[in-house]
């Protein structure tokens, strides 16, 4: 452990898990990933739960194609709330039907992000109106069009 409790030392191995799982971790094995490391399977298996048991790996999530499924409008509605309320706002917007993602942001006064799906305009409308009603100041909506991802390279072995 480093100077802070909290804070979990990794290893090159536990650097290639989490990077590889970043990749594409359903299409991942431990197996793969052992192989690359000259490992047994059972140790990668070993250290992804120890990953997930210290919250290091908090969850597995699905990349959707809202559009392909009828929810033409995937938006990002940017909010002010007041720093001691911002947290609890934050969780509470997860529970709007519609509301897919919510990040804090830790400086400005844009500073929590709703990521959004709906059909139409009336959607986008419940959604603001409800988001309004817990106490979040609706700044600005943004049309997502595309998203793209990337690994960490501090993880990458190439890195190491």
């Amino acid at each position: 452990m480093s100077e802070r409790e909290d804070i979990v030392e990794l290893d090159e191995l536990d650097r290639h898990i989490i990077y590889r799982l970043q990749q594409d971790a359903r299409r991942t094995s431990a197996s793969t990933i052992a192989e690359e490391n000259g490992v047994a399977a059972s140790t990668v298996r070993n250290r992804i739960n120890r990953l997930e048991d210290e919250g290091i790996i908090d969850g597995y999530y699905l990349d959707v194609d809202y559009e392909r499924t009828g929810f033409q409008l995937h938006t990002l509605i940017v909010c002010s709330a007041a720093i001691p309320d911002r947290e609890r706002l934050a969780r509470d917007a997860l529970e709007i039907e519609g509301v897919v993602a919510v990040r804090e942001v830790m400086t400005g006064s844009e500073n929590v992000h709703v990521e959004v799906v709906g059909r139409d305009g009336d959607d986008l409308s419940r959604i603001g109106q409800e988001l309004d009603a817990l106490g979040l100041e609706v700044v600005d909506e943004d049309i997502i069009r595309n998203e793209y991802v990337h690994p960490y390279e501090g993880f990458s072995p190439k890195n190491q």
